[in-house]
């Protein structure tokens, strides 16, 4: 398979581009494949080349790359009317009005332009809200790029995890492993009433996919509650992909104070937003006095795009046939696993995937056939990874200089590290699916 104009834009991207990229996890080796144009559930690279996309922009592609033709009918009529004015539109009322209609937890909404601006945002709001400085987050989760979160260490002490942040940031950060309620629990008994948040994903999505115990996030919720901190969701990645409408927070049956989303909700555009109760949000200005702007927020191409992406899923059952033929692709992928590498751990949750090519284990159980569940009754509980940790203990670097490479060459796009989660969209196909197990099956 050639990728020769690849390498030739790679080459002229290293001139002009800090890396040849503009996001640190395209800068796959030897040199990343440069796209050309996407096609359902396939993207064409410069060189021709097609592929089964389940990598989907890392989360938004919810519909695939080609939108029905009533999102882009509206979506171009937007553009004609005008990109932006700096001034409301309806639009982004009637997006708020269906995430709050959907998601019990939120009430009210501000949106911004990304992932991260989001969880900075959320995060200066529950600091304000509370009137304490410190945050509680999990080893190893991604909130954005931002110097409160990208930080190393436990709860005896943190540092930042790349230069240029102040050691001052990382003072105010609580790193605790994901899935360990003693851990938190004596956090809040020492620090409690310095504790401003809690900040986590439901599911690691980030950090391979690890799924909570059950009863974890009850803790989160119990403990936030007796120490007067706010319970704080990232579902940038989950919301509207996991759980449907409702987001993962319905799917574990609870109601975070604020929540932060992205991806799905801007149908491909940038977007970022933080939800939550009335009497949280409200506390940014003008009605409040914790400052958050963007010249571009509610950008009306965004929310457009978004309002009718997600009106479409409502209305066209996309949620049923993505969470098929995710279990499809999930149990198949158990299958192949139990055959041939019974220590790797499929996981995963509705259309989100990922082999994690965990080191210990054996064969996949029944209860490990829809991705791990963190069952107790299963007879790989003890193996199945449930924190940062245990990802970073598996065979990292297998995936990233021989697996995913080899799946590129049997015309299968996938995340490029052992990390970052996989998805199904709308525009995959059970013929697709099929296609993709029997590239696994080459490839494993």
């Amino acid at each position: 398979m050639s990728r020769e104009r690849s390498r030739a834009l790679y080459d002229r991207a290293l001139d002009v581009l800090a890396g040849g990229v503009n996001s640190s996890v395209r800068a796959t080796k030897p040199y990343p494949f440069f796209v050309k144009r996407g096609d359902g559930a396939h993207v064409i690279d410069a060189d021709g080349n097609k592929y089964l996309d389940y990598v989907m922009g890392y989360g938004p592609l919810l519909l695939g790359h080609t939108l029905p033709d009533r999102v882009v009918a509206a979506i171009q009529s937007q553009v004609s009317d005008g990109t932006m004015y700096g001034a409301p539109t309806e639009v982004e009322v009637e997006l708020a009005e269906f995430i709050v209609r959907h998601v019990p937890s939120v009430e009210m909404l501000r949106f911004v332009n990304s992932g991260t601006e989001a969880t900075v945002s959320a995060m200066r709001l529950a600091r304000g809200i509370t009137g304490r400085d410190k945050v509680v987050i999990m080893q190893g989760s991604y909130h954005g790029a931002q110097e409160g979160t990208l930080v190393d260490g436990d709860p005896d002490g943190a540092e930042p995890s790349s230069p240029g942040i102040p050691d001052s940031f990382a003072e105010h950060t609580i790193p605790v492993p994901f899935n360990d309620e003693e851990a938190i629990t004596a956090v809040f008994e020492d620090q409690g009433e310095d504790i401003a948040a809690v900040l986590t994903e439901p599911i690691l999505g980030n950090h391979g996919i690890v799924h909570p115990i059950d009863g974890y996030h009850q803790t989160l919720r119990s403990l936030t509650d007796e120490y007067g901190a706010l319970l704080v969701f990232d579902e940038v990645i989950t919301g509207f992909r996991v759980g449907g409408l409702q987001g993962a927070q319905g799917v574990f049956d609870v109601e975070p104070d604020l929540t932060t989303f992205g991806k799905v909700i801007g149908g491909g555009f940038p977007i970022g937003a933080i939800g939550g109760k009335t009497e949280y949000v409200e506390q940014f200005t003008p009605s409040g006095d914790v400052f958050q702007s963007g010249t571009f927020s509610g950008h009306p191409v965004t929310m457009t795009a978004g309002l009718e992406t997600l009106r479409y899923a409502a209305e066209e059952n996309v949620y049923e046939h993505v969470e098929e033929l995710g279990t499809m692709l999930r149990e198949g992928l158990a299958d192949l696993v139990a055959d041939r590498a019974p220590s790797y751990t499929v996981a995963g949750r509705d259309s989100m995937f990922k082999i994690i090519f965990t080191r210990r284990g054996g064969p996949q159980s029944e209860g490990c056939a829809g991705g791990c569940r963190q069952d107790e009754a299963c007879d790989r509980y003890e193996y199945c990874p449930k924190n940062g940790a245990d990802v970073d203990a598996a065979a990292t670097d297998r995936w990233e200089r021989l697996f995913w490479q080899e799946m590129l060459d049997e015309g299968v796009f996938l995340t490029a590290n052992q990390f970052e989660s996989q998805f199904v969209s709308a525009a995959h196909t059970q013929a697709d699916i099929e296609e993709t197990l029997e590239a696994y099956k080459a490839v494993l």
